[in-house]
C-alpha cells in the first residue's frame, strides 16, 4: 500500500530516465550500459523517483536473495537492500509504498503466450467450461443472437473433456448460427469445429482430401462433421476474413491489461509477423505496457534474418529474434507424437505437422544465421526427434550460445531427459497444463508414460533451465497458478491432494525461478530483467502475502497488489 493511503492509486510524477540503448552481442546477449552499471554500483546522489520498504523481497538474485527494499530511478531499479539503505534516495518527490511484509517479486515473465489471439478471446464466446454439450450449445446460441448475420464467431477454448471426451460436430450447432460462420477452437488450438456455414466458405466437402499432417473428421458417409485438426485446419484458417487493425490494436490492449492484472510485464508470443506489426504500431504509439518478445514461424527464418539485418531486434519493448516451429500436436487431440500407441486408441500414434526434413532444414538455416529456434514437441517421439534436430545441428555448426528450446516438452520418453541440460536445450513448459491435463492423461497414454509427464522435478535435478508460461489462451495467464500448479501438482478436480505424480513436484523458489531469471535467460535478457538488482529494468510485481512461506495448497488463493512495469504502476488491485 502507499504511505500515505492503503487505496490510493500512485499518482506522484516520475521523471524517468534518458532512455539507453541496450547494446546487442551476437547471438542475441544483452550488454547494458556501462554507465547504468556504473551508476548503479554504489549509493549516490540520484534520487529515487519511487520505493517499495518493508517488504520481502524475492531478488531472483542468488548474489542477494532477499531484501527489504527497492529503490527505482525512471525505469530501471536503482537500489536493493535493507530499509535503512534505501531510505538514502528518498527525496520529497520519491513516491513511498509501504510493502507491510509482501512478497515482492521481478515481474512475472511469461514465456510462451499467443498474445493477440488471447486477446481477441477475452471478449468471444466463453466454451472453456461448458460442462455439456448442451451447455456448448447454448452458450454459442446466445453469442449468436447478437451478431449482425455475415460475421464469423472466433475462438472459444473448448474441452470435450468436460462432458467426458465425445467431440462436437456441426450439427449441434447448425440449427443455432444459420447466420453466421463457426470457427471454434478446442482449447489447445490443435483442432476446432467449424459449422456448415464454415465449411462451405472453406469449400470442405466429401470429396476434399486429407492433409499431411492433419485430419478431418468425418460422419459415416464422408461428409465432414465440423472438426478440423493441426494441418488441416489451415483450410478454414485461410478464409478468415482479416480483422482491422483496429480490432487488433483493441484486442492487444485488452491482453496488457489482463496479464499485468496477473503480475505479467513481459510475454514471448508465439506468433506471426501480423502480430509484430501490431505491438510496434502500440510501442510506436506509446501505449505498451508489456514488454514483447516475439516469435514468427520457423519456416520464415530468412525474413526475419533479412529484418534484423535491416533495421535490428528492436528494443526493451519489442523484441525479434525468435522463430517456433511445430513437430507434433497436442495431447488431448490425439495429434501428439509418440513412439507406442495411444492407450485409449491402440492403432493411433499421433501425427507429425512437420517433417523431420524440413525441421532439420529450417533449424540448421536458422541457426546458422544467428537466430533463436524454439520448437513445439509434446509427445515423446517428437521430443525425441527434435532433440536429434538440436544436437545434430550444434554438432554441424560449432559451439555457440544457442538456448535451444523445446516449447510444452510434456511427456518426455525417461532416456531423454538427461539430454536437455546435456546439449544445452531448455524446456519452455507450461505448469497449468499438468493439473489440467492429470485429470485424464493416463487413459490416454497410461500408468507408465505419466511418470515422465510435465517432468519439472527431474529436469531440474539433471541441471535444466526451466522456462515456464501458460500458452494462453489455452490455459490462464496467470501465473501464481502456475506456480501452484508446479508445487502442488494438484489436479483441477481435487481428486489428487497429495498431487499427481508428486514426484515431480518442484519448490516455490524454483518455480520463480521460472517465471523470472530462468525465463528472461530463455530470450537472452538476463542482464536486462527477471531479477531485482541495480541497473536492471524496474519491472516488479506486489503479491498480498509471502508464497514461500505459506501452505502450497493456498498459494493459488494469492492475490497481485501492484504491477510495476519500467517504474511505472501498470495494475493496482
Amino acid at each position: 500500500m502507499l504511505r500515505s493511503t492503503s487505496a490510493a492509486i500512485i499518482t506522484a510524477a516520475t521523471a524517468p530516465l534518458s532512455r539507453l540503448p541496450a547494446l546487442f552481442l551476437l547471438p542475441t546477449l544483452f550488454l547494458l550500459p556501462a554507465l547504468v552499471l556504473l551508476t548503479s554500483c554504489s549509493q549516490s546522489s540520484e534520487p529515487a523517483s519511487l520505493i517499495v520498504r518493508d517488504a520481502r523481497v524475492w531478488t531472483g538474485d542468488d548474489a542477494r536473495p532477499w531484501a527489504e527494499a527497492v529503490a527505482v530511478s525512471g525505469e530501471r531499479i536503482l537500489a536493493v537492500g535493507e530499509n535503512e539503505e534505501i531510505e538514502a534516495y528518498v527525496t520529497g518527490e520519491t513516491t513511498e509504498i509501504e510493502g507491510a511484509g509482501r512478497l515482492v517479486t521481478p515481474g512475472f515473465i511469461d514465456t510462451h503466450v499467443h498474445f493477440i489471439s488471447g486477446g481477441f478471446n477475452l471478449s468471444s464466446v466463453l466454451l472453456r467450461d461448458a460442462p455439456t454439450p448442451q451447455a456448448f450449445i447454448n452458450r454459442i446460441a446466445e453469442f449468436a443472437r447478437d451478431l449482425e448475420p455475415g460475421v464469423w464467431i472466433l475462438g472459444g477454448d473448448w474441452d470435450h473433456e468436460q462432458w467426458g471426451g465425445v467431440l462436437p460436430r456441426r450439427d449441434w450447432i447448425d440449427s443455432v448460427t444459420t447466420d453466421n460462420p463457426v470457427w471454434v477452437n478446442r482449447l489447445d488450438g490443435h483442432m476446432a469445429l467449424a459449422n456448415t456455414a464454415a465449411l462451405i466458405a472453406a469449400g470442405v466437402t466429401r470429396d476434399t482430401e486429407e492433409v499431411d499432417g492433419g485430419t478431418i473428421e468425418r460422419y459415416d458417409d464422408g461428409e465432414p462433421a465440423g472438426i478440423l485438426k493441426d494441418n488441416a485446419m489451415y483450410l478454414v484458417d485461410r478464409v478468415i476474413p482479416d480483422p482491422p487493425d483496429e480490432l487488433k490494436d483493441r484486442a492487444l490492449d485488452a491482453a496488457m491489461d489482463y496479464v499485468a492484472g496477473q503480475g505479467v510485464t513481459s510475454v514471448h508470443d508465439m506468433g506471426s509477423w501480423s502480430n509484430v506489426e501490431v505491438f510496434e504500431r502500440a510501442r510506436n504509439e506509446g501505449r505498451m505496457k508489456t514488454r514483447i518478445y516475439a516469435a514468427i514461424p520457423l519456416w520464415d527464418w530468412q525474413k526475419l534474418e533479412a529484418r534484423i539485418d535491416s533495421t535490428g531486434r528492436g528494443d526493451e519493448w519489442v523484441r525479434l529474434g525468435g522463430l517456433k516451429g511445430f513437430v507434433d500436436g497436442s495431447l488431448g487431440s490425439h495429434t501428439a507424437a509418440f513412439m507406442e500407441p495411444f492407450t485409449d486408441a491402440p492403432d493411433d500414434t499421433g501425427l507429425l505437422i512437420s517433417t523431420e526434413e524440413d525441421l532439420y532444414a529450417w533449424t540448421s538455416g536458422a541457426d546458422k544465421a544467428g537466430l533463436h529456434v524454439m520448437v513445439h514437441a509434446i509427445g515423446d517421439r517428437a521430443i525425441r526427434m527434435q532433440l536429434d534436430i538440436f544436437e545434430r545441428v550444434a554438432a554441424e555448426h560449432g559451439p555457440r550460445d544457442r538456448r535451444f528450446r523445446i516449447e510444452h516438452a510434456q511427456h518426455i520418453d525417461p532416456a531423454d531427459i538427461a539430454r536437455f541440460a546435456a546439449l544445452g536445450i531448455i524446456p519452455s513448459m507450461q505448469p497449468y497444463h499438468a493439473i489440467d491435463d492429470g485429470r485424464w492423461a493416463e487413459k490416454v497414454i497410461g500408468p507408465e508414460r505419466i511418470k515422465t509427464t510435465y517432468a519439472f522435478r527431474s529436469l531440474l535435478d539433471n541441471g535444466a533451465r526451466l522456462a515456464l508460461g501458460s500458452d494462453w489462451s489455452v490455459a490462464p495467464a496467470t501465473p501464481i497458478e502456475g506456480i501452484y500448479a508446479a508445487v502442488t501438482r494438484r489436479t483441477l478436480d481435487d481428486r489428487n491432494p497429495d498431487g499427481w505424480v508428486p514426484e515431480q513436484k518442484i519448490t516455490v523458489e524454483e518455480a520463480l525461478r521460472g517465471y523470472t531469471i530462468d525465463a528472461a535467460y530463455a530470450s537472452y535478457e538476463e542482464d536486462l530483467k527477471g531479477s531485482l538488482e541495480p541497473g536492471k529494468l524496474a519491472d516488479f510485481v506486489i503479491l498480498d502475502r509471502d508464497l514461500t512461506t505459506m501452505a502450497p495448497e493456498e498459494i493459488r488463493d494469492a492475490k497481485v497488489d501492484l504491477t510495476v512495469v519500467g517504474g511505472k504502476v501498470a495494475y493496482e488491485r
